[in-house]
């Protein structure tokens, strides 16, 4: 009967606590039952208190009894046995991501003894081609002299256009008139060259347009005023030369400079124009004489041989030409004094490491221009 009582008293209680029972109802408290359970079964308090783990048991029971009802706390435990799948699938398909994923790279672990790695020597380039120097360029790196001769086709160039002067001056002024511009523009642009200003177009163009001036008035006043034509647009163009460098920007020292070469390049030109003014037979002799020193001057000679080659070559063509326009022997002397011009001009244009452009253009005018004074004094002098 002992072992009985507690479960009819179990029973009793179980169905007095199902009895009229509302879902919604508080729970009782554990210390409510016990004192419940003492007021209707006063009988057993003595054997509950003899057996205190079985009424600890049973009052656990008797609680867990009471929250058997559809609660907040089963609904909260239906929702999340019905998220635990989806919990399981989430989890799965972060473990498959994670073998996708590809590994990480490891931390770099510095060394313990870290030994500088050797120098790595550059290859060293191959040699390129090396540039081609002018003779110019060549003399000057040697620390050669400055004096570089135009040599033979400069020189051939300036017998063909001296050649073209003398035959032109017996044909007439006008005739001569032609291969004398071509004279004056060469001289404007290589004197130029000559200092190292290029292109230079406005002093070019100032100088040649002053020798054309000079030749202008000289056909306008005739041989008779022929100083006073030259001298004239040599004057005009000096003014108009001052007036363009005060108009420059550049340093003072730089206009002085390209002052001075643009009078120097307008007073050839303008010289050249000589010719027109000088007596046909003195510009047919001094021409031909200029072209046969020059070519002589050429000559793969040492230079003071080559100077007497030149001259005595000169002063036989004044003969020889000499006879043929009446002058006689003293064309000889023209035909001297003209290649000793000429010469000058040929050492001017062969100064300071000239380029070929400087050969073909000073090394071709200049020393025909020098010689337009001589012709003048001279054919005036001898007529």
């Amino acid at each position: 009967m002992n072992d009985q009582q507690p479960y009819d008293g179990y029973a009793g209680q179980q169905h007095q606590g199902y009895e009229g029972y509302d879902p919604y109802q508080q729970p009782q408290q554990p210390g409510q039952y016990q004192e419940s359970q003492q007021y209707q079964q006063p009988g057993q308090h003595q054997q509950y208190q003899q057996q205190p783990a079985y009424q600890d048991q049973y009052a656990a029971a008797q609680y867990t009894q009471q929250w058997e009802g559809q609660t907040w706390d089963t609904g909260l435990q239906q929702a999340t046995a019905e998220y635990a799948p989806q919990s399981q699938q989430y989890a799965a398909h972060q473990q498959q991501h994670a073998e996708r994923r590809p590994p990480q790279p490891q931390p770099y672990a510095p060394q313990q003894a870290h030994e500088p790695p050797a120098p790595v020597t550059a290859p060293e380039p191959a040699p390129g081609p090396q540039p081609v120097l002018t003779a110019a360029q060549r003399a000057r790196a040697e620390g050669r002299s400055p004096i570089i001769e135009p040599g033979l086709q400069p020189a051939a160039l300036t017998a063909l256009l001296g050649l073209l002067l003398s035959g032109a001056a017996a044909a007439g002024s006008y005739a001569l008139l032609v291969p004398l511009v071509v004279l004056q523009a060469v001289t404007a642009a290589g004197w130029f060259r000559l200092n190292g200003m290029w292109p230079a177009r406005q002093g070019i163009a100032l100088a040649f347009a002053g020798a054309l001036t000079a030749d202008v008035a000289l056909l306008v006043a005739g041989r008779d005023h022929g100083p006073a034509a030259i001298l004239g647009a040599l004057g005009v163009w000096v003014l108009l030369s001052l007036v363009l460098q005060l108009r420059s920007h550049a340093d003072p020292d730089e206009r002085l400079y390209g002052l001075m070469a643009t009078v120097v390049s307008a007073a050839l030109a303008v010289v050249a124009t000589g010719y027109l003014a000088a007596e046909p037979d003195a510009v047919t002799i001094a021409a031909a004489a200029v072209a046969v020193a020059v070519l002589a001057r050429a000559l793969p000679l040492p230079t003071p041989a080559s100077v007497v080659v030149a001259l005595l070559a000169a002063a036989g063509a004044g003969i020889a030409v000499g006879g043929m326009t009446g002058v006689g022997a003293q064309g000889a002397l023209l035909g001297a004094a003209a290649a000793v011009c000429a010469l000058i001009g040929h050492r001017v244009a062969s100064y300071d490491y000239p380029s070929r452009f400087v050969h073909f253009t000073a090394g071709v005018a200049l020393p025909l221009s020098a010689a337009a004074p001589v012709a003048w004094v001279l054919g005036r002098a001898l007529g």
